[in-house]
């Protein structure tokens, strides 16, 4: 799950908050005032003024408020301090009634001052929580026109005009009109313009939505440079918009560093002036929750969940937090448990587009493609101009359009069903999703062999069906032979049923099975071949699957078996895993005395190990590599056990979102017959799509 969505809702203030934060200064205004009655009146209106101004540079603007009120009421028509009182009353909040007042001001510079103030207090009003959750930009977008009829007023004072442009760049980003922004931005900037720290955040975020984030980390490092903190509540933190742009740009440790140091440099309790008591510190929550949110797409899983489990116990009532706990279960791998943790989510807090992203990303796992739709359509209807929505919809079309796989094996060694050389090639192109459940494949297999006897070939070429249903996938194809071997044409069907969020079944079945072995098919053998697996699936961590095979080949051998395999979680680090397993498995033949490979019974066991780590990724673009190794012993009935080894390193390069290349380099090392035998297998893969 992107941190985008994390950052930009959590970070949002409830109206109510900011109402409560208006009506205590209001009421602090009233008590300082009452204070102030107590104290020795001061002679002359200056004395009081200038008191004013002291308590307004020092921060305290609602001490100000009330000995310039003190003025007004003594001295109404004093113009200084109409003036202050509209300016204290726009910085505390109260630009409306500022604006209300402002008319009566003589100088015309002073309410253009108080007409930007007000613009500003639109800036900050647009970042609560939507009046309108289904509207989400409404706010913003009538503060967006406000500010434009101010910075584009030729009358206005230069410094006016330049403060509204600022302002300008903060709302457009509110708005997720990221491309504005940027123009905006690109214009300031060769006019030599020096951005104030929270302009640039503005920037930056604008940056990250058009996947920029190597110029985001700039801006948000200078910004954080210039104005370390703390911040006020009506803000986004920086460092957590500055961990999303490490995240985006592969910068792994920075990325956890900062979101992690953030994290724990926010009290959990903050003391309020004029509060009794203590309050949460909603800093402190959004810190939290991005900071399982990055160690959850930096691989770390497990932690991830632990942490909004734990923040989701905590306060069960927010939406927020369990929807991210519903993307950690997710990405664990538990589909329903994730929807039904957001219904809960839905019956808490109303349903927003980046609700109905969360939900299209739960049923697309689930093949429930309807619904995806519906879900990326609500999303697309509310909030078309968010990065986060453009982005799962370009995916989205990505993946309900033309996909187009290809592989190739190429295999070296002295194998008794593989010979000297060989290779085989599969394409597939399947067709745009028909009707929320349907794609047509058209697919091509060539596979040779050099053997001792000669050279053979397997050539099909054919059509499919592929269906999607509610955890199921099927398939059906027809691919008749093109060779001169074995003149069958391989009607071929399958499923893979997800029937719970831990138990999966697949099965497979071919009259002409690719299991045949190419020295079989060079006699012109052939054979149909079944297999069926159910696995068991803990988490990510920990999983167990058997598999049983059944092959009647055309000259009378019956071949059965099973494999199963024990994986276990050994480490698991930013973007790396380690996983150690167990394999065990035998077959028997009914027939032994056949050309290819067939002993009456064997059986094999061996320790597996899988490395995964990622070597390089920036935004779309990634760079991994896995490594595979398995060392056991094999055995065969009237021959000693021997040996059994394999090893597989290989990698996959993403040049960015839907087209990925890879390549493996092989070795399998075990005895046939007694007598140890190697081969050396090259692959290439290639996928187009999503």
């Amino acid at each position: 799950m992107s941190i985008e969505k994390t950052t930009r809702h959590t970070a949002y203030l409830h109206r109510a908050k900011t109402a409560l934060c208006v009506l205590l200064s209001l009421y602090g205004v009233s008590e300082c005032a009452w204070g102030q009655a107590t104290a020795p009146a001061a002679t002359d209106p200056a004395t009081l003024l200038a008191l004013a101004r002291t308590e307004r540079a020092a921060g305290q603007r609602v001490d100000a408020l009330a000995h310039c009120q003190d003025v007004l009421a003594r001295w109404p028509d004093n113009q200084d301090a109409r003036q202050l009182n509209v300016q204290l009353l726009a910085e505390l909040g109260a630009s409306a009634r500022a604006e209300e007042l402002v008319s009566a001001l003589p100088d015309p510079s002073a309410r253009m001052r108080v007409r930007a103030d007000y613009d500003a207090h639109e800036v900050r009003w647009a970042r609560g929580e939507p009046a309108d959750a289904h509207h989400p930009y409404q706010e913003a977008d009538k503060a967006a026109a406000d500010i434009a009829r101010l910075a584009n007023d030729p009358s206005a004072p230069a410094d006016i005009r330049l403060r509204a442009r600022l302002d300008m760049l903060t709302v457009l980003d509110q708005a997720d009109r990221a491309g504005e922004v940027l123009a905006l931005y690109e214009s300031m900037k060769k006019e030599g313009v020096q951005l104030p720290s929270y302009a640039e955040q503005a920037v930056a975020d604008a940056m990250m939505q058009k996947h920029r984030p190597s110029e985001a980390i700039a801006l948000y490092e200078d910004s954080i440079r210039r104005d370390p903190g703390p911040y006020d509540p009506s803000e986004t933190d920086p460092r957590i918009g500055l961990a999303s742009a490490y995240l985006a740009a592969g910068r792994t440790r920075d990325a956890l560093k900062t979101i992690d140091a953030d994290a724990a440099s926010e009290p959990r309790w903050l003391h309020l002036r004029n509060v009794r008591g203590n309050t949460q510190n909603q800093r402190k929550v959004d810190a939290d929750i991005n900071a399982a949110t990055v160690h959850q797409d930096e691989g770390l899983l497990e932690d991830a969940y632990k942490r909004l489990a734990a923040l989701c116990a905590e306060a069960p009532g927010n939406a927020d937090i369990r929807r991210d706990l519903a993307m950690a279960e997710l990405a664990r791998g538990w589909p329903r448990r994730a929807l039904d943790t957001l219904k809960i989510a839905d019956t808490v807090d109303e349903r927003d587009a980046n609700a109905a992203l969360d939900q299209a990303e739960a049923h697309r796992t689930l093949y429930d493609y309807a619904a995806t739709q519906a879900d990326l359509a609500q999303a697309q209807q509310e909030a078309g101009r968010s990065g986060r929505v453009q982005d799962a919809q370009a995916a989205w079309d990505r993946e309900t359009g033309w996909q187009f796989d290809l592989t190739h094996d190429n295999g070296r060694g002295n194998s008794p069903d593989f010979g000297d050389r060989d290779q085989e090639t599969q394409a597939t192109l399947a067709s745009p999703l028909i009707g929320d459940h349907w794609r047509v494949l058209t697919l091509a297999q060539y596979a040779t062999a050099a053997l001792p006897e000669g050279n053979v070939a397997r050539e099909r070429a054919g059509l499919g069906l592929q269906g999607y249903f509610h955890g199921i996938e099927f398939y059906l194809q027809a691919l008749p032979s093109a060779d001169r071997f074995v003149h069958r044409t391989a009607v071929e069907t399958g499923f893979n049923w997800s029937i719970s969020d831990h138990w999966s079944w697949s099965t497979d079945w071919s009259s002409a099975g690719n299991d045949v072995p190419l020295r079989a098919q060079y006699y012109g053998i052939t054979g149909n071949t079944f297999s069926t697996a159910v696995q068991w699936r803990a988490s990510e961590l920990t999983s167990a699957r058997l598999a049983v095979y059944r092959d009647r080949f055309s000259d009378g051998n019956l071949r059965q078996g099973w494999l199963a395999n024990v994986i276990q979680r050994l480490h698991t680090g930013a973007n790396f895993t380690w996983d150690g397993g167990v394999e065990i498995g035998g077959s028997h033949n009914s027939e032994t005395d056949r050309p290819y490979f067939n002993p009456s019974e064997d059986r094999s066991y061996a320790l597996t190990s899988t490395l995964q780590n990622v070597l390089s990724q920036y935004d779309e673009r990634s760079w991994t590599e896995r490594l595979d190794l398995s060392v056991g012993q094999y055995a065969e009935r009237h021959y000693a056990t021997g040996l059994m080894v394999s090893a597989r390193y290989g990698q996959v390069f993403q040049p960015k979102a839907g087209l990925r290349f890879g390549w493996g380099l092989g070795w399998h090392y075990q005895p046939y017959d007694g007598r140890h035998e190697s081969r050396l297998v090259l692959d290439l893969t290639m996928h187009w799509g999503e």
